[in-house]
C-alpha cells in the first residue's frame, strides 16, 4: 500500500514537472512566433507581395493564439490549490479552439487581399522579395526545430495544448516553404506576363493551410469540451475492478467518466449493505480508488456511497 501511495506521489510530481516544461516550451514558442511578424509585414508592404502579407498575418494570428495558450498553461502550472480542477482542463481545449478560431478569422482579410491582387495584378519588388525569402528560410528552419521539439514533448506527456503547438509549427514550417517557392518562382519568371498571378495563387495555397489548421483544431477540441468518455481499454479496467470487488457491495448505481485536458475523472456510485461497518466500507472504497488511479495514469477516482439511484452506467 505504501509503495502504491509513493508511486502516486511520484506521478503527481512528474505531472507538475511536465506542466512546467509545457509552460517553458510555450514561452519559447511565443518568442519564436512573434519575432518574424514585423519583418514579414514590412517586406510585404515594400515588395507588394500578397503572399508575404498572408504569411505575416498568419504569423500575427499564430502569435496571439500561442499567447493565449501560454497564459492558460502558466495558470495550470501554478496550480489552483484544488480549485477548478475540471475547468483548468477545459481551458486547454479552449486554447485549441482559440488557436483555430483566430486562424479562421484572418482568412477573410487575406482572401480579399488576394482577390484584389488578381483583379489588379502588379509585379512584386524583387529586392524586398529577396529579403522576404531570407526571412522565410530562417523561419522554416526554426519552425521545423520547434515542430520536432513540441512533438517530442507531446509524445512524452500528451496534452491538447502541446498537440496543437506541434500541429501549428508543422504547418508553419510547410507554409513558409510554400511562401519561399512562390517568391522564387515570381522573381525568376518576372519577365513573363503571367508571373503577376503567381503571388496571389501562392497566397491562396497558404490560406489553404490556414483553413485546414483552424478547422482541425476546433473539431478535435469539441469532444473534450462536451465531456467525451474515456477510451474503451480504460473502461475495461474500471469494469474489471468492479468485478473483482463484486462481493463487497450490493449494487452499482452509476459510473460516469470524463476527460478534461490530459486528466481523467471517474465517479463510481455504489450501494453497500446496511449491515456493513462504515470503516470496512471506507477501506473497500480506498482500495478501489488506489487500484484504479495506479492503473489509469492521470486519473482522479471517486467512489461514492449511494442508495436508491437509477441504475445507469456512462463510461
Amino acid at each position: 500500500m505504501t509503495a502504491a501511495i509513493e508511486s502516486l506521489l511520484s506521478e503527481e510530481k512528474a505531472i507538475h514537472t511536465a506542466e512546467k516544461e509545457r509552460e517553458h516550451a510555450l514561452f519559447l514558442n511565443l518568442l519564436v512566433a512573434t519575432a518574424p511578424a514585423i519583418p514579414k509585414l514590412i517586406a510585404a508592404t515594400l515588395s507588394g507581395s500578397v503572399t508575404l502579407l498572408t504569411s505575416g498575418m498568419k504569423t500575427i494570428n499564430e502569435a496571439m493564439a500561442i499567447l493565449v495558450a501560454w497564459i492558460i498553461s502558466r495558470k495550470i502550472a501554478e496550480g489552483n490549490n484544488g480549485k477548478y480542477d475540471y475547468g483548468m482542463g477545459k481551458f486547454e481545449n479552449l486554447a485549441r479552439i482559440v488557436t483555430g478560431g483566430l486562424i479562421l478569422v484572418s482568412l477573410l482579410l487575406l482572401v480579399l487581399a488576394a482577390i484584389f491582387r488578381i483583379l489588379f495584378p502588379a509585379k512584386i519588388g524583387s529586392e524586398w522579395a529577396l529579403v522576404g525569402m531570407v526571412i522565410v528560410v530562417i523561419m522554416a528552419a526554426v519552425d521545423s526545430y520547434f515542430w520536432i521539439k513540441n512533438y517530442r514533448i507531446a509524445k512524452r506527456d500528451p496534452s491538447p495544448i502541446m498537440d496543437s503547438q506541434c500541429h501549428l509549427f508543422r504547418l508553419k514550417a510547410i507554409a513558409n516553404l510554400v511562401v519561399l517557392v512562390t517568391l522564387v518562382i515570381a522573381v525568376l519568371c518576372a519577365g513573363n506576363w503571367w508571373s503577376v498571378y503567381i503571388d496571389p495563387v501562392g497566397s491562396f495555397i497558404v490560406m489553404g493551410f490556414l483553413l485546414y489548421s483552424g478547422y482541425t483544431m476546433i473539431i478535435s477540441s469539441l469532444p473534450d469540451l462536451l465531456d467525451q468518455t474515456i477510451e474503451e481499454e480504460l473502461q475495461l479496467i474500471v469494469m474489471k475492478e468492479l468485478a473483482g470487488h463484486f462481493h463487497n457491495y450490493e449494487q452499482i448505481h452509476e459510473v460516469k467518466s470524463r476527460q478534461s485536458g490530459g486528466s481523467i475523472y471517474i465517479d463510481i456510485f455504489l450501494e453497500f449493505g446496511s449491515d456493513q461497518l462504515m470503516g470496512d466500507v471506507q477501506d473497500i472504497m480506498d482500495q478501489m480508488k488506489l487500484s484504479l488511479e495506479t492503473r489509469i495514469p492521470k486519473s482522479s477516482v471517486n467512489i461514492i456511497t449511494s442508495r436508491g439511484r437509477n441504475k445507469r452506467c456512462r463510461l
